[in-house]
């Protein structure tokens, strides 16, 4: 099986990572701009960390064969610094128009304050105007609250919900989600969120129309291998291979394939790996023998 993570960190991880993604079968990530462990304290900080995930990280995971895209937005936490929110809403719309990028996101609500709401609104309008998805990062204290207001707010601005992931779904959140139209994705943590073993249940449950699975694998404690390991274990539950096969594929491609920047043909033609590229002179290697794919025999040199 081949497996799509539609919201991972890949900033915050390793080559070592890439490596094993693409050995367990990994063939496409969705890296959503995100809170990088401590508050920014100026809008250049933003300008060169969307530069990088639009830039050196998609040439990094190509460099492993696997494709790379990311969502651009505000977080949620950041929000509630309104200097810094002002200046980033102003530069937003040129990185959200980058080659790769599937949607505005991961924003929504953290405390659920003012200024979140104020500049999760902002955004979504400016989803509708570039006519984008939205991926949508729910809170982790009072989620329930959160995701229904956050639903709701959605609808309050017009926003067609077949075009609006929400993301971290539970047992909690995951029934309303689906009756309102819109795409569940659940996050897999080794200790928290939702674990492997409780998804099982909410696929035995509640089928496997618009939800997907995904390691959201971090800074933190968290494992880039959760979407296949979670496949592999829904297989020796007695999951449908069907079903395995739209949570950590199929439905994510149909979500973000409606961005127009990602198809399935992306990876099953894509260009030749040759680890000897560089990008802005720099290497993934380390000294390392560069692997070249060679275009008809296959092999690694």
């Amino acid at each position: 099986m081949t497996y799509i993570d539609p919201h991972i960190h890949m900033f915050s991880r390793t080559t070592d990572d890439y490596q094993a993604m693409a050995e367990a079968g990994i063939v496409a990530v969705i890296e959503p701009s995100f809170w990088i462990g401590q508050p920014r304290s100026y809008v250049g900080s933003y300008i060169d960390y969307l530069s990088t995930i639009v830039g050196w990280e998609r040439f990094r995971a190509a460099q492993f064969g696997i494709r790379h895209y990311c969502t651009i937005g505000l977080n949620s936490k950041e929000a509630n610094n309104e200097a810094l929110a002002e200046e980033v809403m102003e530069i937003l719309p040129r990185f959200a128009v980058k080659e790769g990028v599937v949607a505005i996101g991961e924003i929504g609500y953290d405390e659920q304050s003012e200024l979140e709401d104020r500049y999760l609104r902002k955004q979504l309008e400016l989803a509708k105007e570039l006519d984008m998805l939205v991926q949508i990062h729910t809170p982790h204290r009072d989620k329930k609250s959160g995701t229904l207001r956050t639903m709701d707010v959605c609808e309050e601005h017009g926003l067609d919900p077949s075009k609006v992931v929400i993301d971290h779904n539970n047992e909690e959140t995951v029934q309303e989600v689906l009756d309102r139209g819109y795409w569940a994705a659940f996050t897999i943590y080794p200790k928290t969120k939702m674990g492997s073993e409780r998804m099982v249940e909410i696929v035995r449950h509640y089928g496997s129309e618009r939800i997907m699975v995904d390691s959201s694998a971090d800074w933190g404690v968290s494992d880039p291998l959760s979407v296949p390991k979670t496949a592999k274990l829904m297989e020796t539950r007695g999951i449908a291979k069907a079903d395995i096969e739209r949570v950590t594929y199929w439905n994510a491609l149909a979500a973000y394939g409606q961005s127009g920047q990602m198809s399935e043909d992306d990876w099953l033609n894509p260009p030749e790996v040759d680890q000897r590229t560089l990008y802005e002179g720099n290497s993934v290697l380390r000294g390392q023998a560069p692997k070249v794919k060679g275009e008809s025999e296959g092999v690694e040199n």
